[in-house]
């Protein structure tokens, strides 16, 4: 399991794994240039797999992940998470509470939970998540059913919480550098990584951007 110890720092560039993008490429070869560019952390998010192919997805990726030193999570799916060993789960409002899932998962795994409000914040840090997602910074094809937050309420989630935050939701190389003052510890990526034709390239491009929107 990842040492949650050095959880803020693995945030920075957190890699969500969309297969609407992948054309004729593998979900894990995909998610291997990610790691390669410089993602430091990944999620799991398929919500169309059946459980087996799942589980065989995530273990493909939990390898390649174990072996960059980097966390590993699957969206919503506890049972698949613990079939294979992730380091935990992330969470939606409407997917298993996350005092649910820390209860299943144990006090060493990673639980996150996506939150656009206070009161969603402190109640997932009361349950024992350890990071939020906090969002949108604009919108989003890929969860269209988000909303846009002002600068102001990313700022009051963050004063309300003691655990780190990710910004989600419309993030690019050209949206990233409106982190820089929302009092966030890194940026959650879905299509500006994995729509990219050169994902390794658009990786470090993100990477190099964060560099200078949150300094280390």
């Amino acid at each position: 399991m990842f040492d949650k110890k050095n959880l803020k720092a693995a945030l920075r560039l957190y890699a969500v794994t969309d297969n609407a993008w992948l054309g004729e490429r593998t979900l894990a070869s995909c998610v291997e240039e990610a790691l390669e560019g410089g993602a430091t952390f990944v999620q799991l998010r398929d919500k169309h797999a059946a459980p087996d192919a799942l589980v065989a997805e995530a273990a493909e990726l939990l390898a390649l992940c174990r072996a960059a030193g980097v966390p590993f999570v699957v969206n919503d799916d506890v049972e698949c998470a613990l079939a294979v060993g992730a380091d935990g789960v992330h969470v939606g409002q409407d997917d298993m509470a996350c005092e649910r899932a820390r209860a299943l998962l144990g006090p060493d795994a990673i639980v996150g939970v996506s939150t656009q409000t206070v009161e969603q914040a402190r109640a997932a840090e009361a349950a024992g998540a350890d990071y939020l997602g906090v969002g949108g910074v604009r919108g989003t094809a890929t969860k269209p059913e988000a909303g846009v937050l002002a600068p102001e309420e990313f700022r009051a989630i963050a004063a309300a919480v003691d655990i780190p935050i990710v910004a989600i939701g419309g993030i690019n190389g050209d949206t990233l550098p409106l982190l820089a003052d929302l009092n966030v510890d890194g940026a959650a990526v879905v299509s500006a990584i994995f729509a990219a034709d050169d994902i390794t390239a658009a990786t470090r491009g993100l990477f190099r951007i964060m560099d200078d929107v949150l300094p280390r």
